[in-house]
């Protein structure tokens, strides 16, 4: 049967709800007699650590899963979902956090993807871009329906993704951690069209690892823990560190950078230019300065070069202009094993490409750089006894979990993962550390722990540039905050004196100057 946009009188749901899910994998209990409602009008926020079944129960809710035991009841009537599909044809719809738009397409055409037009095998673009528009003023979704997906910014597409779910018809629209690549503008403008949706009839799953944004957004909110419902509030009664301890079992440390007394300049980067994948000048004349003792975090929205710049401090990518000075020796040429000599340390963004080999053990992965050392050979030959003393200590003091010290890499959690990554990259006591996205994709607790142990590396006089797309972060561990955009430095500024709309003004492409002018 054609599959056709439907309007906005059509919508329908006033009521969901998930009886006694269960949900199994091989060797995992994923969701466990899990109950879960949301209604019409009501922004539901759903919270958890990695693990704790949030992704797995609204997949079975838009029929990416089918669930083993229980029911999904729309409007008193127990629903089978087979595919998406038909979730989408019952009015259910899902806004993943990694879009899926297709970039080379318009706006209208990502729209209509997968659908059939009532006039085939000819597409009326016209008539969608419409309708594309319509929704666009309805909603305050600011959107180009003739622009191409690779033009728009990233708060662009996320419209776009969001008037494709209502074109479809949903009246329930799942939000999977909706904010993570946002500015602090963007995420205001998106709780405006939340909001706007949410006096229009439609209900909201809100998925975000972000408590104040919950306490500001949601009516309320369901805590899972461990496969299992902790409780279900409303926001108004609840606290952040009520959120935190149903989360987590237990109170969360308070972390506070003191100042210290900043040592000499340990990373140089002087008019660092490069190109990016696509044959584009991705980095343009990038100046900064880092001293030992100190932490400078990144601040901006993804793919304003970020990653390029942590790859040209990790030796991985090549600088076209410029130099990089490490304690005032310029390695800008060097080969890769000189810069880790030199005494630099990195925690790359994507973690299994760059950071671990999957099916090493942990133990191998923890010497992946490090196995021909003095410290663990003696010529040819390796002193396994030594490495595996080593590599148990290592585990024990990063508390990584792990069944055994030979166990694939790829049994671990991510959370666990980027311990073991952090516990070989600092156990060199490097002199200067790139950390790119360190916490993106763990747990409120691992992130609890990665920051403690960042500050605590600071405070030995390492060199720290923090690359973050978490503003919250980049505020809570830096002494300053440089900001990016489109491969050039915004401004520089102390952590103290800068607010977050001077920062989200810089991230948006404004100058220092301005933006201060602004934020006043």
């Amino acid at each position: 049967m054609p599959v056709e946009a439907k309007t906005n009188d059509q919508l329908k749901i006033e009521r969901v709800e998930m009886c006694n899910i269960v949900k199994r994998f091989p060797g995992v209990l994923a969701n466990s007699q899990v109950c879960f409602d949301v209604n019409a009008g009501e922004v539901h926020a759903l919270l958890g650590e990695n693990g704790a079944g949030k992704s797995t129960l609204m997949r079975q809710l838009y029929g990416l899963y089918k669930p083993d035991e229980g029911e999904i009841i729309i409007d008193g009537e127990p629903v089978v979902f087979h595919s998406p599909a038909d979730a989408i044809r019952a009015g259910i719809g899902m806004i993943h956090q990694h879009f899926m738009l297709v970039p080379p397409l318009t706006v209208a055409e990502n729209v209509i993807l997968g659908l059939r037009s009532k006039n085939e095998p000819v597409l009326d673009l016209e008539t969608v871009s419409k309708k594309v528009m319509e929704l666009s003023q309805a909603y305050g979704l600011k959107v180009d329906p003739s622009a191409f997906v690779w033009q728009l910014s990233v708060g662009e597409q996320q419209r776009v993704e969001i008037i494709k779910a209502l074109y479809r018809g949903a009246s329930l629209i799942i939000l999977d951690e909706p904010t993570a690549v946002l500015t602090p503008q963007e995420v205001k403008d998106l709780f405006v069209t939340l909001k706007h949706m949410v006096r229009e009839g439609h209900a909201l799953v809100f998925i975000s690892h972000k408590l104040h944004e919950v306490m500001e957004i949601s009516d309320r909110v369901t805590v899972l823990r461990d496969g299992q419902v902790i409780g279900t509030r409303p926001t108004k009664e609840m606290t952040r560190n009520d959120l935190v301890k149903m989360m987590v079992g237990r109170e969360m440390k308070k972390i506070s950078p003191q100042p210290i007394k900043t040592g000499p300049v340990r990373l140089k980067i002087e008019n660092l230019r490069t190109m990016g994948d696509r044959g584009t000048e991705m980095l343009r004349g990038i100046s900064v300065e880092i001293h030992g003792g100190e932490v400078v975090g990144l601040a901006g929205v993804s793919g304003n070069g970020q990653r390029e710049l942590a790859e040209c401090l990790s030796g991985l990518r090549k600088v076209t202009v410029g130099k990089i000075e490490l304690d005032d020796s310029d390695i800008t040429s060097m080969p890769l094993k000189n810069w880790v000599e030199a005494g630099l340390s990195y925690i790359p963004e994507e973690r299994m490409r760059d950071g671990a080999i999957r099916e090493f053990s942990v133990q191998e992965n923890l010497f992946l750089q490090d196995h021909a050392s003095p410290q663990f050979s003696h010529g040819i030959f390796l002193d396994f006894p030594r490495m595996e003393a080593f590599a148990a200590k290592m585990v024990k003091e990063f508390t990584v979990k792990t069944p055994h010290l030979d166990t694939p890499v790829k049994n671990l959690s991510g959370g666990n993962i980027q311990k073991l990554i952090m516990a070989r990259e600092l156990a060199r006591q490097p002199k200067v550390l790139i950390a790119a996205q360190p916490t993106r994709g763990v747990d409120i607790g691992a992130t609890e722990y990665i920051h403690e142990r960042l500050l605590m590396q600071r405070d030995a006089g390492t060199a720290i540039l923090l690359i973050s797309e978490d503003l919250d972060e980049i505020r809570t561990l830096s002494d300053r905050i440089a900001v990016i955009y489109e491969g050039s430095i915004m401004g520089i500024v102390d952590r103290d004196a800068a607010s977050i709309e001077q920062i989200g003004l810089m991230m948006a492409g404004i100058s220092m100057e301005e933006a201060i002018q602004r934020s006043a």
